[in-house]
Parts: structure tokens; C-alpha cells; sequence
């Protein structure tokens, strides 16, 4: 199974929102996870190799990879039955090396703010996404969001939203969320994120479960 993190718009948060994705799936639910860094900075490439120099516990591969490399990753990614393979994507949408990313998805994650430009940015990465793969399910996670948002901006934002995908609960700016890394998450950022990847992992077995359903009706 594929999912991707992504938004057109930098700074939201991707790369750390896949860490913790990745950390609580290996860890709370015991899901088999590999993650494909595709971002430019490499940030979780570079926390993985720094907690293997520090010989921390290794609790999921991290392969560093640029858009051209999909096509072959692809291929062998067909023996991963069973897994989990998370893609941190660039924040952009001007490369063609996207299509085939996009199309191989079977759940994207946005992470997005309240402000108008990430929510601009989120409608035209949410609309070329559908475009290129109309079936895929979309989750939004409001990511990085301060305690003074607006109550009227919020739910503007959501109606708007909720048109197209669902809807996690929020996830506060903190600064404990730097810590996290590709061997642990700080328990003191686990309570907030724990409503939000429930419902992430509970549309990961739904997508499961018709995946399953679609190989028995075809066998």
C-alpha cells in the first residue's frame, strides 16, 4: 500500500508528519513500513543515517529518492504485499515525475494551516491530484496550528475541505515536535496525535479491505 504525504506548498510540516505516521504504525500498530524520502532537504534521510551512526534501533528502512527514481522503486515495491510504503514528496507540482507517483497512491496525506495561501495551495494540489487519480482517498491534517486561529477561518476551511476528502482532528504548533525522529516520538507529543492517526489507520484497513475484496472477486 501507498501513501503520500504531501502538499504543494512547503513548510507544512510533511517530512515530520511522516515520521510520526511512520513511528506509530511500527510502533503502536505493528504495520511493516518503509519510507521513501523524496523532499528536497533529505531531512529524514539524514536523521535515519544519524540514528544508525548512533546504532539506535532501526524500526523501518528510509530510502532516499528523487521523482525519476519512482518508476523503478515501483517495481519493487510489488513485493512488498502487506506493508506500508510512505513518500514524503517535494512541495511542488511543476515536475511531470509526479503522474506516475500520483498514480501509484492509494491515500494521500495534506497537511495544511488556516492561512490563505496553504489553503490556496492545498486546493490546486488537491485538484491535479484528482485529476491524475480520481479514486484515491484524500485525509487532511491541519498541521503546525496555532492556539489563535480564528473559530469562523477554521470552519471555512473545513466546509471547504470536506468536499473533497476527510478530516482529521488538529495538531498543535509545539516545539517538541522537533525531537521526533525515525526511533522515537517524544511521549509528550503522543496525546494530540493519536485522534489523528486513529483515523488515518482506521482508512488504511478500509483501503485494505477492498484491495482484498477487488483480489477475491478477480480470483
Amino acid at each position: 500500500m501507498i501513501i503520500l504525504i504531501g502538499n504543494q506548498k512547503g513548510g507544512c510540516g510533511k517530512s515530520t508528519l511522516t515520521l510520526l505516521l511512520a513511528n506509530y504504525l511500527t510502533q503502536a500498530k505493528k504495520v511493516k513500513v518503509h519510507v521513501i524520502d523524496m523532499d528536497y532537504q533529505q531531512s529524514i534521510s539524514q536523521k535515519f543515517e544519524k540514528a544508525k551512526v548512533l546504532e539506535n534501533e532501526v524500526l523501518y528502512e528510509v530510502i532516499p529518492a528523487g521523482l525519476e527514481h519512482f518508476p523503478v522503486i515501483k517495481e519493487l515495491l510489488r513485493d512488498t504485499e502487506g506493508e506500508v510504503v510512505l513518500i514524503d514528496l517535494p512541495g511542488k507540482l511543476d515536475d511531470d515525475g509526479l503522474i506516475p507517483v500520483f498514480h501509484a497512491a492509494d491515500l494521500v496525506i495534506c497537511p495544511f494551516a488556516y492561512d490563505e495561501f496553504s489553503f490556496t495551495s492545498t486546493i490546486l494540489f488537491s485538484v491535479v491530484l484528482k485529476k491524475i487519480n480520481e479514486k484515491v482517498g484524500i485525509v487532511y491534517v491541519p498541521n503546525r496550528i496555532k492556539a489563535n486561529v480564528r473559530y469562523e477561518t477554521q470552519q471555512e476551511v473545513h466546509e471547504q475541505l470536506e468536499k473533497i476528502g476527510g478530516l482529521t482532528p488538529v495538531i498543535p504548533d509545539r516545539i517538541d515536535f522537533q525531537r521526533v525522529n525515525t526511533f522515537m516520538t517524544p511521549l509528550t507529543v503522543v496525546p494530540p496525535i493519536i485522534p489523528v492517526f486513529e483515523q488515518v489507520f482506521e482508512k488504511i484497513k478500509q483501503i485494505i479491505g477492498a484491495h482484498d475484496q477487488d483480489h477475491l472477486a478477480g480470483g
